[in-house]
């Protein structure tokens, strides 16, 4: 089936870091995942509803059925097959895995996949525990050599900041937003 409605990448918001290009770090105040999950339910949703659209197929690689909840409850189709079946042959809009992802690929080879089931302009939403300084760096590089572009890094903390006065983060999550090249843009940045 061939995708009609091509979307662009969400427009990252937020503060940039340095980088080429900068990317923008966004903090979203949403509780902790439970063990072994990889996502709250408010995580879940706030993914699916600023990296997707209506209708949107997406692909959930995730622990745990909160972003399945999200899925169907923001209208957009699920293409999960019985893991053991693959990840199908319909492409996505958006991908969505904790890490390290249950693909036992090396990493390059598992973002390699995930670019060839993203529709142009597709999202790959990788979510990390915030307890390794090295790791989202290491994410970052594996899928540039997979020809995606790393285009934001969210933070989900328990609170927000406020504004005007200094606020300790409880920064459990990192959700790091790769895109696939657009039609004609040809291999992302590495």
């Amino acid at each position: 089936m061939t995708y009609r409605n091509r979307r662009p990448a969400p427009i990252p918001i937020g503060d940039t870091v340095s980088g080429n290009p900068p990317v923008p770090v966004t903090v979203w105040p949403v509780p902790a995942p439970q063990p072994g999950e990889t996502m709250s339910n408010p995580m879940g949703v706030r993914i699916i509803h600023n990296l997707s659209h209506p209708f949107d197929p997406v692909i959930d690689l995730a622990s745990g059925p909160q972003l399945a909840r999200a899925i169907i409850k923001a209208r957009r189709r699920s293409l999960q097959e019985p893991r053991s079946a693959g990840w199908g042959r319909e492409k996505a809009t958006l991908i969505v895995t904790g890490w390290p992802p249950a693909d036992p690929a090396a990493p390059v080879d598992f973002f390699s996949r995930c670019r060839t089931s993203l529709v142009p302009g597709g999202c790959v939403a990788v979510l990390l525990p915030h307890d390794d300084v090295i790791l989202p760096a290491d994410v970052i590089v594996a899928a540039k050599k997979a020809g995606l572009a790393y285009l934001q890094h969210i933070v989900a903390a328990h609170r927000s900041p406020r504004k005007g006065q200094q606020t300790q983060l409880d920064i459990h999550t990192d959700l790091l937003v790769m895109a696939a090249p657009q039609d004609g843009e040809g291999e992302a940045d590495a």
